[in-house]
């Protein structure tokens, strides 16, 4: 079967790094394209591709006549795109894609709130019932072998009874990350938190399960590093709909460090990271413990291989479903949005998406 014919559409940091090079990691697809808001970010994001000569056409908003998005979206070879753009113009660029019948892996978050979202998917749906294309989000924490393990782990040990979620670090002036300028000054809630936690909230839905969704939560936020505006912060308190309670505490300007999801359940607990996962069977002097760890991945890889296999399948990748994706930024938002109200209480309505 022939590759697909794929455009990536952006050229930061994490294209050049990340998606290019797992574009070229699978025989699925075919890079034929690159678009990017300058000629010069394409073609240095291009060069990166081996024995390139001009094979990979470069489209930009300066690149001249012939060379927009809109003439790209046109190509016939193109099937699929990769679309990494900041945060508030990302949308706009998946929806015309989706119009032309592309196919598409956009980076998350799915959108800069809850609302955006929900537009987003409410367009796909009805899109893609005429188009058939079909859209993906890029949420590589999925891909991630620890969480579903620890999943499997936690529904061995009965049922949960408590959490604790520390996530502390430090996003430093220096960081190639902040220094990105819509990053820097962002125009969207929350900040690094917006960009980044959906992440974790991704892996903390997948570990909690469908039994143990969160129904509503009450957060504080506060601005540590004056850097890191609009808050770099949040101590939540969730509750499920099982009746369990437990905290979620993240920050990205302290100097603290911790990178730590313990789940409590009635015959044992679960500690897990991205690449381990630490089992501890039965209470107290009975307890048996059991570590398993995985080579460290970004995740990238696998998702952009699975992206590709729905395609030819034509049967898309439940793990990059666009209501994950909703439901991952819907926790993210209600906590910073109780923090904005002073720890009001925030229901959740789009959990159940698992």
């Amino acid at each position: 079967m022939a590759p697909v014919g794929i455009a990536i559409i952006g050229g930061g940091i994490f294209v050049k790094e990340q998606h290019i090079p797992a574009a070229l990691a699978t025989p699925l697809l075919s890079i034929k394209a690159i678009w990017s808001r300058s000629l010069k970010t394409a073609s240095d994001a291009a060069k990166l591709i081996p024995g390139n000569t001009g094979s990979v056409d470069l489209y930009a908003t300066d690149a001249g006549a012939g060379r927009a998005y809109s003439d790209l979206l046109q190509r016939p070879d193109i099937g699929g795109l990769i679309i990494a753009l900041p945060i508030m113009d990302q949308g706009a660029y998946i929806e015309q894609a989706l119009a032309a019948g592309k196919h598409v892996l956009a980076e998350k978050p799915i959108a800069k709130d809850v609302a955006s979202a929900l537009r987003l998917v409410e367009y796909y749906q009805r899109v893609s019932a005429e188009t058939n294309a079909s859209l993906a989000i890029a949420e590589n924490f999925r891909f991630h072998e620890s969480w579903p393990y620890a999943a499997a782990e936690i529904k061995k040990l009965g049922k949960v009874t408590g959490f604790v979620v520390r996530l502390h670090s430090m996003m430093e002036k220096t960081s190639k990350w902040y220094l990105t300028p819509w990053r820097t000054n962002p125009e969207y809630q929350g900040g690094f938190h917006l960009d980044g936690g959906v992440h974790f909230t991704a892996a903390f839905r997948k570990m909690l399960g469908s039994e143990n969704t969160v129904e509503s939560l009450i957060a504080q936020t506060s601005l540590v590093s004056p850097h890191l505006a609009p808050v770099d912060s949040i101590n939540a308190v969730m509750k499920t709909k099982s009746g369990v309670v437990g905290s979620y505490i993240a920050s990205v300007g302290t100097t603290m460090r911790a990178f730590e999801f313990h789940i409590a359940c009635e015959e044992g607990v679960v500690k897990a990271e991205s690449d381990k996962v630490v089992t501890t069977r039965g209470i107290g002097e009975q307890a048996v413990t059991e570590e398993k760890t995985w080579e460290r991945t970004s995740g990238v890889k696998e998702e952009v291989k699975a992206w590709a296999e729905s395609i030819l399948s034509g049967i898309p990748n439940p793990a990059q479903a666009p209501e994950l994706a909703l439901a991952d930024l819907e926790l993210m938002e209600k906590m910073l949005v109780s923090g904005e109200l002073d720890g009001a209480r925030q229901k959740l309505e789009y959990q159940h998406y698992v």
